[in-house]
C-alpha cells in the first residue's frame, strides 16, 4: 500500500527532471497519469473497506429495538446509494447533561446511550474489533432530509452547544469541544444538503409531465382509486404502499398510505398521449421504506389503444388491474382518454 502511494511522487520527480524533448517525457506523463489513477482506486478501496468495517461494528454493538422495519447498517440507503458512516462521538443533552453517543450516516443521525461502560483495559474503544462496548438506541433515527442544524445565538460562548430542529422537535446538544461542535455542524449540514438535493432531483424527474403540456395528440386522465389485498412486507402483516404511475418519461407518484394492505389513494394525474398505438400506462406499487430501497409490491400496465377501445363513447371507465410478479394484489383505476382532434 505504501509503495503504491509513493509511485506518483517518484514518477513526478523523474518527469520534472526530464526535458520535454526527451523521448521518455511522453511515456513518463502517461505513467504518472496511470499511477495517480491506480493510487486513487486503492485509496477509494481502503475507504470503502473501512466504511464497511465500521458499519458492521455498529450493527454488532448498537441495539435498535422498536423500529418498524429492520435496520441493516451496511446496506443501500433509500435513495442515496450505499450507506456511509460520516462521524461519531460523545454528545450531551444541554439541559440535563445526559450523556449520549451519536453516529452520523449519510441518511440519518442515530443518538444512542452506552449500556456497557467504557472499560479501563484500553480495548473498549469505538470500532475496536475487541471492544465490549454496547449501545442502545435513544431516539428513533433522525433523517437528515428533515433537519435544520443551527449554532446558538452567541456561537463564541464557552459552551460548545448546537441545535438540531427535526420536524416539530428541537434537540439542544453539547459537544466535547468547540472543534467537535464544528465537525458535527459541518458534517450534518453537508449531508442534509446532499440528501435534500437528491430528493429534489427525483421530484423534478417525477413532474416532468408538467413540461409536456403543450405536446401530444391527447391526454389520459388517471385516478388511482385503491389497492386490494397487496403483498404484506412488514412483520405485523401490513405495508406502507404507494404507486409510481408512468407513461414513457412522464411520471406521477401517489402519496404513501401507512399500515394497510388495502390503501385508498384517490390520487389524480394526467398523461399526454404521443402515440395512440404505442403508449402504455404502467403502474408499479412499492412499499415505502426508511433505511433501504423501497420494496416491490407488483406492477401492471394497460395500452392506451385498449383504453380507447373499452371507453368508446361511454366516457370514463373504471378497471380492476391484476398486479404481476407478486402472489397477490390488484389496483383499481379510473381512466378518461381525451383526444384533442375529436369533437
Amino acid at each position: 500500500m505504501q509503495r503504491v502511494t509513493r509511485y506518483p511522487l517518484i514518477i513526478k520527480n523523474i518527469l520534472e527532471n526530464t526535458p520535454e524533448n526527451h523521448p521518455d517525457h511522453s511515456h513518463l506523463k502517461h505513467a504518472l497519469e496511470k499511477a495517480e489513477e491506480l493510487c486513487s482506486q486503492v485509496n477509494e478501496g481502503v475507504r470503502e473497506k473501512e466504511n464497511s468495517d465500521r458499519l458492521e461494528w455498529i450493527q454488532a454493538h448498537v441495539q435498535c429495538e422498536g423500529l418498524s422495519e429492520q435496520l441493516v447498517f451496511n446496506s443501500v440507503t433509500n435513495c442515496l446509494g450505499p450507506r456511509k458512516f460520516l462521524h461519531s462521538g460523545k454528545l450531551y443533552k444541554a439541559k440535563s447533561n445526559k450523556e449520549l453517543y451519536g453516529f452520523l450516516f449519510n441518511d440519518f443521525l442515530l443518538l444512542t446511550q452506552i449500556i456497557k461502560p467504557l472499560g479501563s483495559s484500553g480495548t473498549d474503544k469505538v470500532f475496536s474489533p475487541k471492544s465490549n462496548l454496547q449501545y442502545k438506541m435513544y431516539k428513533t433515527p433522525i433523517f437528515l432530509n428533515e433537519v435544520l442544524v443551527k449554532l446558538p445565538t452567541d456561537p463564541s460562548g464557552d459552551e460548545p452547544i448546537f441545535h438540531i430542529s427535526h420536524i416539530d422537535r428541537v434537540y439542544t446538544l453539547r459537544a466535547e469541544s468547540i472543534n467537535e461542535r464544528t465537525a458535527w455542524v459541518q458534517k450534518i449540514k453537508a449531508a442534509s444538503e446532499l440528501y435534500i438535493e437528491t430528493e429534489k432531483k427525483k421530484r423534478e424527474k417525477a413532474y416532468l409531465v408538467r413540461s409536456q403540456r403543450a405536446t401530444g395528440i391527447g391526454r389520459l386522465m388517471v385516478n388511482i382509486v385503491e389497492g386490494i389485498e397487496l403483498k404484506p412486507c412488514r412483520s405485523h402483516g401490513k405495508s406502507n404502499p404507494y404507486c409510481e404511475v408512468t407513461m414513457g418519461s412522464q411520471c406521477h407518484i401517489t402519496k404513501t398510505i401507512q399500515d394497510t394492505l388495502n390503501p385508498k389513494w384517490n390520487s389524480n394525474c394526467q398523461f399526454f398521449i404521443k402515440d395512440l398505438e404505442q403508449d402504455v400506462l404502467c403502474i408499479t406499487v412499492f412499499e415505502r421504506d426508511q433505511f433501504s430501497p423501497d420494496d416491490f409490491l407488483g406492477r401492471t400496465e394497460i395500452r392506451v389503444a385498449d383504453i380507447k377501445k373499452d371507453q368508446g363513447s361511454k366516457g370514463p371507465v373504471t378497471k380492476c388491474l391484476l398486479l404481476h410478479e407478486v402472489p397477490t394484489g390488484e389496483i383499481v383505476v379510473r381512466l378518461d382518454l381525451q383526444l384533442f382532434d375529436e369533437p
